[in-house]
This record gives C-alpha cells, structure tokens and sequence, in this order.
C-alpha cells in the first residue's frame, strides 16, 4: 500500500523510541514536531497518521479535536498513554512495539478506504449514498466473551456507548463472529491461557477477524499473535471500555465505508444504512418474484420484523443482522414504519417460519445500554396464494401488525 502521506510523530525531549519501529519498517517519510508545536505540524505538514507520546500530554485533547474535524480519517495514535484519551485517539501499549508499524498500516487502510468513498461520493450522481454524520461508535457492536465476576460490569460498561453480544464460550463466541458484524472483541475472566491463546490464533489466522479490535482484560498471554489491533487492557471495567472504545469506533467507521462503497457499486440499489435494498428497489423486485412464482407455480412467502419505535438502534441493528443471513435468492428492505419485509423465495409457510425464528434468534443475543435492552422484534408470516398480487400479499402481511410467531 503506498503511503498518502508523511507520519508526524509529536513528542518532547528528542525523537522517542517508538520511531525506530517506524523506521525498521520504512515507513517515510517522517516529521518530528514538539507538543507545543503540535497543531500548527498538523496545518503545514499534511499527515497520514499522526503518532503522539502519551506522557504528560496537557494538549492532546486540542490535538484530537484538530484531527476530527479533518477529511479524509486521519488516525492518531498515542502511545503509553497516561490517563484518559479522547474518542477518537488510539491507544497503544509501547511494550507491544514490534506490532506498531501493523497498527498504523491497518489505521492508513482505513483512510485509503474513507478517501475512496469520499471521491465516488463527488463522482457519482446526485441521488448517490452519502456518509451519515453520526459518531460510529452508536452504530457498533463489540463482542464480550467471559464467565468471571467481571462480565455484568463490563457489559454494562460497554453497553453505554454501543451494542454488546455475549459469549459464555468460545464456541459461542465464533458463532456470533459468523453471524454477524462484529466491530471488536473484548476477552474477559474464566478462560485458561491454553484456551485464550487457542483463540486469539486461529482469529490471527482468518483475514476476515485479523484486523478486529481484540482486548485482552488480563496480561498472562505474550502478545505474540499477528493481530494488528491485540491490545491488554488491565483495570476497572469502566477505564477497560474506555480503552477500547477508540479501536473499536475505528473498526465501525470501516464498516460503515463499507457498506457506502457496495451501496454506489450497486447503482443505488442497496441501502447504504442496512445493506438491504432500497424501498424503491425492493417493490419492483417484489411485483418481479410474485408474478414469477404465481406463473411457475413456486412457493414464496414474506416475513416482517417489527421493532420497538423508539428504539432506532435496535432498528438498525435487526436490518443489518437480516441483511448479513439472508440468502442469496432472498432479498428484504426497511420499511417507511421501521419494520423490516423479507421476502423468502421458495419458501413455503413453515419454512419460512423457521428462517424468520433463526433470524430472530440472532438478534435477540444483542444488548443495549445499562439496563442491558435486549433487540425484541415481532414477527408475522405470509405465504403467496394464487389469489394474491404483490399488493394484496403486503396489505395481508401488515394489517395484523399484532400476531407475531413465537
């Protein structure tokens, strides 16, 4: 990957000795600036990253606030941080310096990909999917894995700032990681070091986990893994989530560029909110599978998930999870009432009702908040009848909203 620009590294009293890190790597060019000169650096020198000595930083907090309100994501690393760090400043360990130059190449994807959508947003036609201006860490999902006494107040740690799915098990945990989008991980109490150290390499050795934010609550493991975003975290459960918050907002941008990408290659079809398709898409499509199957004398039915109104989290969440185990030959959209349709090709009554409990099932694994709101959705089940156009199948899906499949 070529590098879009030089790295300031910000530090007082002479180059710090994480930059020789950066320099075995090759990664140049590289700008040294004083704290006090930090913000000024930022304005002349046009960084790709920025990597910050943590200890006795009073300006970092004006420092990420110049960086937020830049575009293309800019990263800002701070190593051995002294105490609290801003939303949007990455933390890192100095003890773990053989895996810097990997963090900071996963951070500089993370703006490659951000700058991408940012040019197709401008080249794209005027109805394009536009970025929503909404902190990302509302819209992620971390994954806490654990059994010890520490599990309810680090859920309800986590469960402050962004949606928590947790995990008795390891076997559970790959599960969800299957299953969904997962936006980091938090490893908790109750395993031994044989079992953890299991994990964390098979998570090393799949590029789809390798990059996700992976917290570790005790340091009995070497940090020996390639798992560019492995940080130890030891403390309270509250200072734990605060450290992980900035990995993991990270990792939610990414997946919200994502999703911006496949919505513009898609022509506007997809919704870049959910990945579902797009209302005007989905009635088209839904008039195309009804006169089909009504001419091939195939089955279909059509499912909707009706959510808490004023729980647009929970909203969100439910579609995207739809989204991610739908079929290939299944296709669904979000609704003007917040409800989710999914239309279920080949599928008759029974069939489909065990897809939509499945899926129902997943959602329902997700908590929200402190007192840990679980994603409840009701659920009503239609089959296409010979009767039936693709008005009257919807008119019939939606006028009992009440009667759900248990």
């Amino acid at each position: 990957m070529s590098q879009q620009g030089p790295i300031l590294i910000i530090a007082n009293g002479g180059r710090p000795a994480f930059a020789d890190a950066l320099e075995e790597a090759r990664m140049f060019p590289i700008v040294d600036a004083r704290w006090a000169d930090a913000a000024s650096a930022v304005t002349y020198v046009q960084p790709a990253a920025i990597l910050a000595d943590g200890q006795g930083a009073w300006r970092l907090e004006l420092l990420a606030r110049q960086v937020a309100r830049r575009k293309p994501y800019l990263p800002l690393i701070v190593v051995d941080p002294a105490g609290l760090l801003p939303e949007n400043a990455i933390p890192f360990a100095l003890r773990n310096s053989d895996r810097l130059a990997a963090r900071l190449h996963a951070a500089l994807r993370i703006r490659s990909l951000h700058a991408t959508v940012l040019r197709r947003l401008a080249d794209e036609w005027a109805g394009a999917p536009t970025l929503p201006d909404v902190d990302c860490a509302r819209d992620a999902t971390v994954l806490l894995i654990g059994r010890g006494g520490s599990y309810p107040a680090l859920s309800v740690a986590l469960g402050e700032c962004m949606g928590v799915v947790g995990a008795f098990s390891i076997e559970a945990a790959a599960s969800h990681l299957s299953n969904r989008d997962i936006d980091g991980i938090v490893l908790g109490e109750g395993f031994t070091a044989r079992v953890m150290h299991a994990f964390l390499t098979v998570l090393s050795e799949d590029a789809r986990f390798r990059s996700l934010p992976i917290v570790l609550t005790s340091d009995e493991l070497a940090p020996a893994y390639e798992l560019p975003n492995l940080e130890i975290v030891v403390g309270e459960p509250a200072h734990i989530a605060a450290q992980a918050l900035p990995l993991i907002r990270q990792h939610a941008l990414e997946t919200q560029l994502t999703r911006t990408l496949r919505a513009i290659d898609a022509d506007g079809l997809l919704d870049e909110q959910t990945g579902l398709l797009t209302l005007s898409a989905f009635d088209r499509d839904l008039v195309t599978a009804v006169k089909q199957a009504l001419l091939e004398g195939g089955e279909l039915s059509i499912a909707r998930f009706a959510f808490d109104p004023g729980n647009t989290r929970a909203r969100l969440d439910g579609a995207r999870i739809i989204s991610r185990l739908l079929r290939k030959t299944d296709f669904g959209a979000l609704q003007r009432d917040d409800s989710v349709v999914v239309v279920f090709c080949d599928a008759d009554l029974r069939a489909a009702h065990g897809i939509a409990r499945r899926l129902s099932s997943v959602m329902r694994q997700t908590m929200h908040g402190r007192r840990t709101a679980r994603i409840e959705p009701s659920v009503k089940v239609v089959t296409l009848t010979a009767q039936d156009s693709a008005k009257s199948l919807m008119m019939r899906l939606c006028g009992d909203a009440d009667r759900a499949v248990s």
